[in-house]
């Protein structure tokens, strides 16, 4: 037998160097499949299925306060420690959070994400450090809490990998602290924080009316997550009636960590891109099988006479199986080299927070074998089909066809069938791309509500505490704003506590003066921004009624407002809204009563999108920021032209007045659209990608199908020629036949689009299952490519010589 094997083998390789337009077609269709398949499953497999590089992670959950019926929710710090007390069914328990910080480096502050967490929180996930040393325990007392440990990132790009860096102070917030220790590369780079230290708790912390932190466990041996959740559920009922003004009705989900930060919706968006990339896999084992079949029909001959000299069935069977798994090989090594090659690209271009820190992505030893089995199963997928037709060739026939070629009836129309599938998966294929452009170009022309060019934004990172009062903030940020304005090239300036594309406002609920009160359960609510008076001017927002905020609004002068488009039609239809009084409830520290603020509408403005581009125009209400003074401000910046290169005289402005305080998240209006179009330009990226590809194939395919046919069909051309049919007719002829296969083909594939278009929905922006727009737009495309795809062999067949075909004959 093995014998037998090496044979085959040895005859495939001579058979293949022989024929080289073959094996070269057929090997790169093979490893353009199977490298955007492998590169995509890297994806899915390192996202999905590969273990998180901790220590025993099943063991490790996350717990978080529930109410009942509600959406999960962070944890207070008087229940993480009621948590930590009373449960027996954690090795530990720890807490955790995330905020900014101002650091100090060796030219001007600068501000970073950094986290708090209990000093057990890296025991407990079983992460090494790089250099130094964890925290200890009784690091995590009051006092003594002054520590840091830096990401590898920040350390190299911001420390010059000072290699004796544990131990130096480093200023957080205007504090000193002590560098302890510095993660290793990897993992901990890919996550948004950047430093941490200890939290600590004090006594009056320990509430439970207020959830602001995180809370992971790691699960004792033995015990399962069904169990830990009996138990605190028990701990919660005792917690509610402790505590029934905070705890009442509020539980606990104990959730495994792995992938429960991951949104369902990202991780079925990462099957579709799988599906998609499968498709591309199936369209080039079409063409692959279909120039095998081909390929088997020009070797009818030489098939039968070594069936007449004594060749078994099985042994032409095995024979023609084994070339057609030494070219899936060829494509297979191929392939692996190019998904190297795609997974690098892939990962350059998708945005840091698409997928989680965890997630490595790379060829790793499962991924290969993936590989190894797709490459053997694409090999015996388009190779079983031509083997078995050549080894059940009736040898008399054969014979008597002498030097023909000619194929037979059931091998032509297998070759058709697949050139309809091909053209099925394709229209599927491009329906998906077409779907996700359209989205794309949905996304593109949402109304924003305010001029991007030339505008840059940023945050002032000012230290929580600062300020005693009102007139603190007033007197700092009016010499900030005009140190910044004293710019040269600086055309507008302003603070605000919100800027456009960035999330979701805080929302207050609100009154209107004279109209009856909402008696729901959700009184009404409208964001509520703070703004100095050019804020609208320097971002361009359209005044629709009334006037903008101006000098003469000032702390001490009467408040007014100005409220969006959206706010006027909710609450105030059919009114005049300028005049109107509008009753805000002001923001109170928890426990503090609440009051409300009287503000008179001067103005009314284009609703300006502050949230997500997907996102609704919710109600705004924007206000003077003189008058309602908050600490944390950022600020919006037109200049006269490109405002890249004013960013460091901006910067020099703000610590001539405050060297502490650095800008932080310094970006133009036009990266922040860019940001929120990230993700979907990586899925129009890949998706026209693979869409291209199977088009291509497609074509590749419906052109070999027609140019083996007209090779096929000389003799008759010649006699139609010979007989008076002029070459138009000829032309026709072999253009109807190639269409015909591609309108079926497409016709067959308008269904698997609509099950995709289903499928992408709750993905896409304001793009319906069945679009018929952009479906036709694909199918047209599809028509034009098979119709040029068919056109050489329609030109090749009319130009056949008679006298020449006649000879042949």
């Amino acid at each position: 037998m093995s014998g037998i094997f090496k044979q085959n083998i040895t005859y495939s390789l001579r058979t293949l160097v022989k024929n080289p337009g073959f094996t070269v077609t057929a090997v790169l269709t093979l490893a353009l499949g199977i490298g955007a398949t492998t590169a995509i499953f890297s994806v899915v497999y390192t996202t999905l299925f590969e273990p998180m590089p901790y220590p025993k992670p099943d063991q490790l959950v996350v717990l978080w306060s529930k109410p009942l019926g509600g959406e999960r929710d962070q944890v207070s710090p008087g229940d993480f420690y009621e948590w930590r007390k009373r449960s027996q069914s954690f090795q530990s328990l720890e807490a955790w959070s995330g905020g900014t910080c101002n650091i100090s480096t060796s030219e001007r502050p600068e501000q970073v994400i950094g986290s708090i967490m209990t000093p057990g929180f890296n025991r407990m996930t079983g992460s090494k450090l790089f250099l130094g040393r964890d925290f200890l325990p009784e690091e995590g007392e009051v006092g003594k809490e002054q520590v840091a440990i830096l990401s590898h990132r920040l350390w190299n790009q911001h420390f010059g990998s000072d290699p004796n860096i544990v131990g130096k102070e480093l200023r957080i917030n205007g504090k000193p602290y002590s560098v302890v220790g510095v993660t290793p590369p990897g993992m901990q780079d890919r996550l948004p924080f950047q430093l941490w230290s200890p939290l600590v708790f004090r006594p009056e912390d320990l509430t439970h009316d207020v959830h602001w932190i995180s809370v992971m466990g790691r699960l004792k041996d033995g015990v399962s997550i069904h169990q830990a959740q009996a138990e605190m559920d028990g701990i919660a009922r005792q917690l509610a009636q402790e505590f029934p003004q905070t705890n009442a009705n509020l539980g606990v989900s104990i959730e495994p960590l792995h992938l429960d930060f991951f949104p369902a919706e990202k991780q079925r968006n990462l099957w579709l891109l799988l599906a998609a990339v499968m498709f591309l896999m199936l369209i080039g084992c079409v063409n692959v099988a279909n120039l095998m079949l081909a390929r088997a029909t020009t070797r009818r001959r030489e098939v039968a006479l070594r069936a007449a000299l004594g060749a078994s069935r099985v042994r032409i069977f095995g024979q023609l199986l084994t070339e057609s798994l030494v070219v899936s090989i060829a494509g297979g090594v191929l392939g692996s080299l190019m998904a190297a090659w795609m997974t690098r690209g892939i990962v350059a271009a998708m945005p840091n927070s698409l997928l989680p820190a965890e997630a490595d992505i790379r060829i790793s030893l499962p991924v290969l074998l993936f590989t190894l089995l797709l490459t053997l199963l694409t090999g015996l997928l388009f190779g079983t089909a031509p083997a078995l037709q050549a080894s059940r060739l009736n040898l008399v026939e054969v014979l008597k066809l002498g030097g023909r070629t000619g194929g037979s009836g059931g091998q032509s129309g297998a070759r058709r069938a697949l050139v309809v599938a091909e053209f099925a998966l394709s229209l599927t294929l491009l329906a998906a791309g077409g779907l996700w452009l359209r989205s794309f170009w949905n996304l593109n022309q949402v109304d924003l509500g305010f001029k991007k060019d030339n505008v840059v934004t940023f945050d002032m990172a000012v230290p929580f505490g600062k300020f005693k009062n009102d007139a603190e903030i007033n007197a700092y940020y009016t010499r900030m704003l005009e140190s910044i304005k004293s710019v040269p090239n600086v055309e507008k300036a302003a603070f605000t506590t919100a800027i456009p594309l960035r999330g979701s406002i805080f929302g207050r609920p609100i009154r209107v003066v004279g109209q009856p009160e909402v008696t729901a359960s959700t009184p009404p609510r409208a964001a509520f921004v703070q703004v100095t008076s050019e804020f609208h001017e320097a971002l361009g927002v359209r005044l629709t009624k009334g006037r903008s905020f101006n000098a003469h609004d000032s702390a001490d002068s009467q408040k007014v407002a100005m409220v969006n488009e959206t706010f006027v039609k909710r609450y105030l239809s059919g009114m005049e809204p300028i005049g109107q009084r509008v009753m805000v409830e002001e923001f109170a520290q928890p426990g503090q009563p609440k009051h409300e603020v009287e503000w008179q509408i001067v103005g009314v403005f284009h609703n300006v999108r502050f949230g997500e581009l997907r996102s609704i125009d919710d109600p705004e209400i924007d206000v003077p920021f003189w008058q309602s003074p908050w600490p944390y401000a950022a600020v919006a910046v037109r200049t006269h032209g490109d405002p890249h290169p004013v960013v460091n005289s901006i910067a020099g402005a703000v610590n001539a007045v405050d060297p502490e305080v650095p800008i932080a998240g310094v970006k133009t209006m036009e990266d922040r659209i860019g940001e929120s179009l990230a993700i979907d330009r990586l899925g129009v990226l890949l998706f026209a990608a693979f869409a291209v590809l199977g088009l291509v194939l497609s074509a590749i395919g419906i052109y070999g199908v027609m140019a083996f046919a007209v090779t096929q069909r000389t003799q008759e051309f010649g006699v139609r020629i010979a007989l008076g049919a002029q070459r138009a007719r000829v032309i026709k002829l072999v253009l109807k036949e190639g269409v015909l296969l591609a309108i079926v083909g497409s016709l067959l594939g308008l269904g698997g689009a609509y099950l995709m278009g289903r499928a992408l929905r709750s993905t896409l922006f304001q793009v319906e299952a069945l679009d018929l727009r952009a479906f036709g737009a694909v199918a047209f495309v599809l028509m034009m490519a098979a119709l040029l795809a068919c056109l050489l062999p329609a030109l090749r067949a009319s130009r056949v010589d008679p006298i020449v075909a006649l000879r042949a004959e």
